[in-house]
């Protein structure tokens, strides 16, 4: 009961203070002699821990401040490197040129370790004929149609990276998908956590669209 009582008689305290902005006006001597424990030990006035509480709040708003900056810097620097991507690709004119310009800019502006492009026809794909290569065990993943990050190792570093393939590492697998085209954009890294399950996967799913368009433009048959 008594702790209830107390409850109650804070709180009109705190009514009162909010009521009346003045009070510590009119009393100043209040805001000296009011002692507030500090975390680190101690006590300190009522002033001073105001103080302290508001420096507090512009160092978490500053920092708040300085991640967007980060962040925004970021960005943009992402979409400089997308677009000159971008402008590549549009001047590739065969399978072969599109791949090779993956691998330029993806390595040098993305600093990926290894980079492939591995594509079927839609009707071998669909009729499970692509065991003979490999990507069979892709295929949930590609059934999905949606980029993917995580650590990868054995047989499945190996059948996207071939050579380039170490015993472990991790990798974003991107669907690539045209009108007559299946397949995957590999980007790999030796770093197992580079391409980690929790990592954003916004900018490949623009990246497998650009690379879909870019093989749909050029009207190349399924195979080379």
């Amino acid at each position: 009961m008594s702790s209830d009582i107390d409850q109650e008689f804070e709180q009109q305290i705190c009514d009162y203070l909010l009521s009346h902005p003045r009070f510590f006006i009119r009393h100043t001597s209040v805001l000296d002699d009011i002692k507030v424990p500090h975390k680190t030990g101690g006590a300190v006035s009522l002033l001073e821990h105001k103080v302290r509480m508001l420096q507090d709040k512009v160092e978490a708003y500053q920092k708040q401040l300085q991640e967007l900056i980060n962040v925004a810097r970021d960005n943009d620097s992402l979409n400089q490197r997308l677009h000159r991507l971008t402008l590549r690709l549009i001047e590739a004119d065969s399978r072969q040129d599109i791949l090779a310009t993956l691998q330029d800019e993806l390595r040098e502006r993305f600093n990926a370790d290894a980079v492939e492009l591995k594509l079927f026809s839609t009707r071998e794909l669909e009729e499970a004929q692509v065991s003979e290569s490999g990507m069979a065990i892709f295929r949930t993943f590609m059934d999905a149609d949606k980029p993917t990050c995580g650590p990868l190792k054995g047989d499945k570093l190996k059948t996207l990276f071939g050579d380039q393939a170490g015993e472990e590492g991790s990798a974003a697998l991107i669907p690539i998908r045209t009108s007559d085209l299946s397949g995957i954009l590999a980007i790999g890294s030796q770093d197992r956590e580079r391409f980690h399950s929790g990592k954003g996967v916004d900018f490949l799913i623009r990246l497998g669209e650009l690379v879909s368009l870019s093989l749909q433009a050029l009207g190349n048959p399924p195979r080379s």
